[in-house]
């Protein structure tokens, strides 16, 4: 390859080319009033959508021209900052409308907030400045094969144009409609020629990135229009300014991955939420009551009603919960004592949402009764994206956590996934 085609590369390698103008929100109640509007519009084709698995190109499109996607950008930097107990909440109001919508910018805000935290000045002007001009950012983190979750294949290797990155991403949620990856990446420099710690590291690179390849084979039983598919990166070209350290990120006392557990938490309440919305009004219009309750209405059924009344129990402790972790990891996020506390708040709403998100899709059948199970409805996508989405990260370690916090006096781990 000569200089000039090196050059040609590197430069068509960092650009970023948004698909969408945005407009600039100013404030939470502008964020909030924009996001209602969409999850309305969202809401209508959600099972449509997902029982023919439609990819939501569109209405993607729509929610990074509003400018929601730029929400936590610093005012520093032309944006609304807002904090994170905000950021969640659209996240859930886009999930009770439509889950699969809700969880493709989740990897948009966690990598903002690692460009916030560990990025450079250049860097932090560079890409929340892409953003905040409609630029949509995609997670290509996970992989096969390793002996955990936590073991990263894919090299950063330094070369003569600055790096080389290959490896092959696994359920790179949003990658189909983004227009950055953010690759997880492990530095393979044992001669240290790149002056680079050794760790983890995240490249930062244009979708259209020569060597960059993306494919559409997700096929898990929910989520199905998350845009989940693989990514493979071949001999692919990175320059120093495209890549971020993670280490201060996630190896530091910073609300990095409360942040990033506290949106799957908002996941999880919105699905709940949205289910019992979707249960309210089919047993309201279309459920006729058992004949042993001896009412004209299935909702005059007192066992109906009971029912209904302990979901509601559920989803009002997962949304609870919800916003109270959501002020903790605002609170952390200002205050580096506060990081552990943080922590644990955002594990209890984990544990609520995830128990409110399997109960009520499941519980919309038993109330629903038999015409509830027709296919074309599609109302068991609340159940399969649940039953998808809780899968991320198991709640069991929430659990012990929390315990080992009440009884040893131990912090939660640094490692971005509490």
């Amino acid at each position: 390859m000569t200089t000039e085609q090196i050059a040609e590369q590197v430069s068509a390698n960092f650009e970023v080319r948004s698909r969408v103008s945005a407009v600039r929100i100013d404030g939470a109640a502008a964020a909030l009033a924009s996001v209602r509007e969409l999850a309305a519009d969202f809401s209508s084709g959600a099972a449509a959508r997902d029982r023919d698995r439609i990819l939501p190109h569109a209405q993607v499109a729509r929610l990074a021209a509003s400018g929601l996607l730029a929400a936590s950008v610093p005012a520093e930097y032309g944006g609304a900052g807002l904090p994170p107990s905000v950021v969640a909440e659209l996240i859930r109001i886009l999930a009770a409308a439509d889950p699969n919508i809700a969880q493709i910018p989740h990897s948009h805000f966690v990598y903002l907030n690692l460009v916030r935290l560990a990025g450079s000045e250049a860097q932090r002007r560079h890409y929340f400045g892409v953003v905040l001009d409609g630029a949509r950012i995609a997670n290509a983190q996970s992989e096969r094969g390793g002996a955990t979750v936590a073991e990263i294949s894919t090299t950063l290797r330094p070369a003569e144009d600055g790096f080389r990155v290959d490896g092959a991403k696994f359920y790179c949620t949003g990658s189909l409609f983004a227009d950055v990856l953010a690759v997880l990446t492990r530095l393979d420099d044992p001669e240290g020629r790149s002056g680079l710690a050794a760790g983890e590291y995240i490249a930062f690179l244009p979708v259209d990135a020569p060597g960059v390849r993306i494919e559409d084979d997700w096929n898990g039983i929910g989520q199905r229009t998350t845009g989940s598919g693989t990514v493979r990166l071949d001999n692919v070209v990175v320059r120093r300014d495209q890549v971020i350290e993670r280490a201060p990120a996630v190896a530091a006392p910073t609300a990095y991955g409360a942040f990033a557990q506290l949106l799957h938490a908002a996941i999880d309440a919105g699905i709940a939420r949205g289910a019992l919305t979707a249960a309210i009004e089919f047993v309201r219009t279309k459920t006729r009551p058992w004949f042993e309750a001896d009412v004209a209405r299935a909702i005059d059924d007192p066992l109906l009603v009971q029912r209904f009344g302990e979901l509601s129990v559920a989803v009002t402790a997962a949304e609870a919960a919800l916003a109270a972790a959501g002020a903790a990891v605002d609170a952390a996020d200002q205050e580096a004592s506060l990081v552990a506390r943080a922590s644990l708040a955002v594990a209890a709403a984990r544990v609520l949402g995830d128990r409110a998100a399997l109960e009520v899709p499941a519980a919309l059948f038993e109330l629903g009764g038999t015409r509830s199970a027709a296919a074309d409805l599609n109302l068991d996508h609340f159940w399969r994206n649940a039953r998808t989405h809780t899968l991320h990260d198991p709640v069991r370690w929430k659990y012990q956590h929390l315990g080992r916090a009440l009884l040893h006096d131990t912090a939660p781990p640094w490692h971005g996934v509490v």
